[in-house]
């Protein structure tokens, strides 16, 4: 599939907004304010210190560091050296940095000051980590600020890539076992960033309060603000005190959030006290949003929540956009919405052939923002992409209006008593209950129906639950085989790095109650 770009790296990019908008300013932290000129002299002295370590096409750099202005520098000089960047979440295990750090043979780690003795412990472990660069003075490492002052600026200028090389390897969660390095190569980040600017209600004049890690899903969002010649204003890590102090002070048009800092900031006692009138876009995306806190959203917010639907593998496939966000049709907003133009997406049953309109299928994508496949993986690769689509491992219907809903991962399905139960199903009855904050279903081992469907579930404040009603109520809207055989009432739900609940855990949490039945605050037998 062509698309307008596919000839254009990442590098011609950051070289073409540099010099366009140079005078604006490009970059806010704290009370530093970098425009686009000084940016691009960051960029060129940090890309002339990175080939002085031997950096040059396809080597690998890591990233290790709350959201700051150097992320960005560490990025973007990595792509103009021609070489590709992954970054580790600064939530996440040694282990799995070590991981990604032997998986993606990174050969330079650059760490905030705060993780100088994680990157250092990395760099004596991980194989072909040959050197540590800190975003300022540290126990370990050597500062590259003090590198770069040392070098003259120079014209940007890219390395020898082109639009398949490998520009970033992110990695997956791995909560359903080892992380995949997910090989993205200059073509779909570009094709993403056209797309975002132009199909996800993306203001004109962007000003982007990026609140959640840089490491993953936000930064989907800062070459797009870049590309609109506008700011991106950084907040070290969420808060929603700090979020909602930020958006009046700086006049935030746009935010990118997952559904669990909407709802910290939907339930923070003074969010009333902020001006937030200058917000124009609020994308969320990551997890499903429950559809009464996206009724509160929008009553807090106004029209101006916009629905993306993606992966790591594929950037964004659909958009629910703001003027279809209608509370009058019932369901709509459990719509992940339509394909984005240039996107094509299709329902397939477990023979690759296209489900009937209204039925469950899976949820397989194609187009120029796909993943050039999984690092040292060619297996994996060739099942995922098999013919010519991603398969996501999501399950999703397709409405009579051409709308998108997902239904459920594939794999956490639950077979109980010989019914297949999605635990979206359950999760929105428990969800649309008014005295619910928010819940998580799993399936776990049982000797009589193989599997039980297990709930989770938060209480909204000031809220007692009754988990026998709870039960009455998924029987009552879904039938007897939905109904969960224990309910757990929790002050909250673990949640994964990147805001998702954390099924992992709880099923690990569930299965241990099993020989421990007092851990149980309350559960009903069927």
């Amino acid at each position: 599939m062509k698309h307008l770009y596919d000839g254009s790296t990442v590098g011609d990019m950051i070289e073409g907004v540099i010099r366009r908008y140079a005078d604006r300013v490009a970059l806010q932290s704290g009370d530093e304010r970098v425009t686009y000129r000084e940016m691009g002299e960051h960029i060129g002295r940090w890309a002339r210190v990175f080939r002085s370590h031997g950096l040059g096409p396809q080597a690998g750099v890591g990233i290790l560091s709350k959201n700051r202005a150097e992320v960005v520098y560490a990025q973007m000089a990595a792509v103009l050296c021609g070489s590709r960047y992954t970054p580790l979440h600064p939530l996440g295990s040694f282990a799995d940095h070590l991981y990604a750090c032997d998986d993606a043979n990174l050969r330079v780690l650059c760490v905030d000051p705060s993780f100088a003795m994680r990157g250092e412990d990395l760099r004596s472990r991980a194989k072909s980590v040959q050197a540590l660069l800190t975003f300022g003075p540290a126990d370990a490492g050597s500062d590259i600020h003090a590198l770069a002052s040392a070098v003259e600026v120079s014209v940007l200028s890219s390395g020898p890539h082109g639009p398949e090389d490998t520009a970033s390897i992110m990695y997956t969660g791995g909560t359903t076992g080892v992380p995949k390095g997910v090989m993205l190569p200059n073509r779909a980040i570009v094709a993403n960033a056209v797309n975002v600017s132009a199909f996800c209600d993306f203001p004109g004049a962007p000003r982007y309060l990026v609140c959640a890690p840089l490491s993953h899903g936000a930064n989907m969002f800062t070459l797009p603000t870049l590309l609109n010649g506008g700011t991106l204003v950084l907040q070290a890590l969420f808060d929603a005190e700090d979020w909602l102090r930020t958006v009046e002070a700086e006049q935030i048009n746009l935010v990118f959030m997952v559904p669990s800092m909407i709802y910290s900031v939907l339930d923070h006692p003074r969010r009333d006290h902020y001006d937030l009138s200058s917000l124009q876009t609020l994308i969320y995306g990551g997890s499903p949003m429950i559809e009464a806190r996206a009724r509160e959203a929008l009553d807090a917010f106004g029209p101006i929540l916009t629905q993306i639907y993606g992966q790591t593998e594929s950037y964004i496939a659909t958009v629910l956009l703001q003027a279809e966000h209608d509370t009058t049709r019932a369901g709509r907003l459990q719509s992940c919405g339509t394909e984005v133009p240039g996107v094509r997406v299709a329902l397939l049953d477990d023979n690759d052939h296209e489900v009937i309109r209204g039925h469950p299928g899976e949820i397989c994508i194609q187009g120029p923002t796909l993943m050039s496949g999984y690092l040292n993986q060619p297996a994996m690769t060739a099942d995922a992409l098999r013919g010519g689509w991603h398969h996501t491992g999501d399950v999703g219907v397709r409405g009579p209006d051409g709308f998108l809903y997902i239904v459920d991962r594939k794999k956490d399905m639950i077979i109980s008593g010989g019914f297949n139960v999605y635990p979206r199903e359950v999760e929105d009855v428990l969800n649309g209950h008014e005295g619910v904050a928010s819940s998580a279903v799993i399936g776990v081992p049982d000797a009589k129906w193989g599997e039980a469907v297990t709930a989770f579930v938060v209480p909204r404040a000031g809220t007692a639950l009754d988990a026998n009603q709870l039960t009455a109520l998924v029987r009552e809207k879904k039938g007897a085989a939905y109904a969960p055989k224990s309910i757990t009432i929790v002050e909250a739900l673990p949640l994964t790095p990147v805001g998702k609940p954390d099924k992992k855990t709880l099923r690990q949490q569930a299965i241990s109650a099993l020989t421990s039945p007092s851990e149980l605050i309350s559960s009903c037998e069927q």
